[in-house]
C-alpha cells in the first residue's frame, strides 16, 4: 500500500513538471479591465518566454543570440483610426435632457462624427464616479456631473460617435489647495496662482503623471477612442517667472524636454490600453521659438510621439499682420490656412531631418466670437465664418477638425448632411491639386495680439466674455 501510494506520488510529481513545461512556453491574455462597456479588442496580448536550457559555465561556450531572438515582436496596432469631425461638450449639458435629444439628432443628420468631453475640467474635477482610482478618492478629486457614464458611452457607440476624453493636465484649482506640493510654488513656499485664482502643476513633478495616467486607463477601460490632454504645459501667466524649482526635480532638463517627458510617457503607457493619444498645443509655438521654450511645447518633437496633434488656430488669437491679415479675425478661412501652413512647413522639415512617423495633425476651429478685440478687428461668428475655417483646413492639406467653444453653441445648419461630406471629400482632393505652391512662412515674426493682453488685466470685459477668453487660449501673456 505504501508502495502504491509513493508510485502515486511520483506519478503525479512527473506530470506536474510536464505541464509546467508546456505552459511556460504559452502565450497568456491579460484583460485590462472589466468595466461595463469594455471592449475585448482593447486587451492587449502579453506574452512570456523562459528558457528551458542549462546555462554553460563560460561566457566563450554560450552562442550569441541574433537580433531578431532576442527583440520580441512588435505587437500589431489594432486601433482603428476615424477622420474626425467633431465639436466639445462640457459635462454639463450631457445631463440636460432637450439638449441632448435635439444632439443625437444633429449628430445623425450631419458629417459630425466626434465628440471631446470633459473628464478632468478645468477645475480640476472628474466630472464621473472614478472609484478605481484611489488617488482620485483620497483627494476627493470626484465631483460626479455625469450621472450614468456606461450608459452614455453605449449610446455614443449605437449612434456611431468617436469619442474623445480631454484631461485638463497642469491647471488645476483643486489640487492646489489639496496637494500642494505638486504644484508650482513661489520662493516664501506658497502655491502660485494665476489671474483666476487657478493653480498650476510643477510638470517636474513626475509623480503627478501617473495621477493622470490612472485617470486616462480609466476613460480607455470605459470606452474612450481617445485621451486627449489640455493644457499640457508650463503656465506663462504674470508671476510665473517666479517659481521656483527643485533641482532634485529638474535634473538639468529644460522646459521643452520635460513636456515632451510626460507626453512620451502618457502615450507610450496608454497606446498599451487600445486608445489614441493627442494633446492639445498653442498655435503660436508654430515657427515660434519664443513661444515654444515659453510652454514647453514643441510642436515637431510632441507629434513625433502622439497619435493626433491639435494646435488652437483661433483666427481671434493672432495679432494683426499674422499671415499679411491686418485683422486675422475676419478672415476665417486665410488664418486658418495661413496658421497650418505653417504646420505643413515645419513637420516636413521634421520628417526630412528625422524618417520617423508623425501624428495626425487635427486643428481647433473657433465657434465663439472675439467681441474683446474690439470694433473692426472681430467679426461676429456663424455657421459661414465656420464653414471658411473647415474650408483653410482642407485646403492646407489637412482633413480632421474639431470646433471649440465653451457655451457648447454650435451652427449646425452649416454642416453638411452625410451624402454631401461624401461627395466633398472627392472634390478635396481636385481642389488642393488646383492650389498655387505655398511659400514657406518660416521667417514670418509671430506677434500676440495685445488686446489679450488688455483684456486678461481686465479692461471693460464682459463676464461671457472673460469665461470664453479664459478657456478659449491659446493665451500666452509676456512680462
Amino acid at each position: 500500500m505504501k508502495r502504491s501510494k509513493l508510485l502515486n506520488r511520483i506519478c503525479i510529481f512527473l506530470l506536474s513538471m510536464l505541464a509546467a513545461s508546456f505552459l511556460t512556453g504559452c502565450r497568456r491574455y491579460e484583460p485590462v479591465a472589466l468595466e461595463p462597456g469594455f471592449d475585448m479588442e482593447m486587451i492587449q496580448e502579453s506574452s512570456i518566454s523562459v528558457s528551458l536550457e542549462e546555462e554553460t559555465e563560460t561566457e566563450e561556450e554560450t552562442e550569441p543570440e541574433s537580433e531578431s531572438e532576442t527583440e520580441p515582436p512588435e505587437e500589431p496596432d489594432l486601433r482603428v483610426p476615424t477622420k474626425v469631425k467633431g465639436i466639445y461638450l462640457a459635462s454639463k449639458p450631457l445631463a440636460n435632457k432637450e439638449f441632448m435629444s435635439t444632439f443625437w439628432d444633429y449628430m445623425d443628420s450631419t458629417e459630425l462624427n466626434a465628440v471631446v468631453i470633459d473628464i478632468k475640467d478645468d477645475y480640476g474635477k472628474v466630472t464621473y464616479d472614478m472609484q478605481n482610482v484611489p488617488a482620485l478618492v483620497e483627494l476627493k478629486s470626484i465631483e460626479v456631473s455625469i450621472e450614468d457614464m456606461p450608459g452614455l458611452m453605449q449610446k455614443f457607440k449605437e449612434h456611431g460617435i468617436y469619442t474623445i476624453a480631454r484631461i485638463v493636465s497642469m491647471r488645476d484649482p483643486h489640487l492646489g489647495y489639496v496637494k500642494p506640493e505638486w504644484c508650482l510654488q513661489l520662493p516664501d513656499g506658497t502655491v502660485f496662482r494665476d489671474n483666476s485664482n487657478y493653480a498650476w502643476l510643477n510638470p517636474y513633478k513626475t509623480e503627478y503623471w501617473d495621477y493622470l495616467l490612472d485617470i486616462g486607463r480609466e476613460c480607455a477601460h470605459i470606452g474612450f477612442d481617445e485621451i486627449q490632454f489640455d493644457y499640457i504645459r508650463f503656465c506663462t501667466e504674470r508671476g510665473s517667472s517666479e517659481c521656483v524649482y527643485d533641482e532634485e526635480d529638474v535634473k538639468g532638463r529644460d522646459k521643452i524636454s520635460i513636456i515632451t517627458e510626460c507626453v512620451t510617457y502618457l502615450s507610450e503607457n496608454l497606446k498599451k490600453e487600445g486608445v489614441f493619444v493627442s494633446c492639445d498645443v498653442f498655435g503660436t509655438i508654430i515657427r515660434s521659438q519664443i513661444d515654444s521654450r515659453a510652454v514647453g511645447q514643441s510642436y515637431s518633437q510632441m507629434a513625433s510621439v502622439l497619435d493626433y496633434i491639435c494646435p488652437m488656430v483661433y483666427p481671434s488669437h493672432y495679432a494683426s499682420g499674422s499671415f499679411g491679415l491686418d485683422a486675422p479675425d475676419t478672415n476665417p478661412y486665410e488664418a486658418i490656412r495661413g496658421a497650418l501652413a505653417r504646420s505643413r512647413s515645419e513637420l516636413s522639415r521634421a520628417q526630412a531631418e528625422s524618417a520617423g512617423r508623425q501624428a495626425v495633425v487635427r486643428p481647433w476651429l473657433q465657434s465663439f466670437t472675439a467681441t474683446w478685440l474690439g470694433s473692426g478687428n472681430y467679426m461676429t461668428y456663424d455657421a459661414n465664418a465656420v464653414r471658411q475655417e473647415i474650408q483653410g483646413v482642407y485646403d492646407a492639406g489637412y482633413d480632421e477638425w474639431i470646433l471649440w467653444s465653451a457655451s457648447v453653441k454650435y451652427f449646425f445648419d452649416g454642416f453638411l448632411t452625410p451624402s454631401e461630406a461624401a461627395k466633398e471629400e472627392a472634390y478635396i482632393a481636385e481642389s488642393r491639386a488646383a492650389l498655387p505652391p505655398e511659400e514657406d512662412p518660416a521667417n514670418e515674426e509671430e506677434t500676440f495680439p495685445p488686446e489679450l493682453a488688455e483684456a486678461l488685466d481686465g479692461d471693460e470685459l464682459r463676464p461671457e466674455d472673460e469665461e470664453i477668453l479664459l478657456q478659449d487660449g491659446p493665451i500666452i501673456v509676456t512680462e
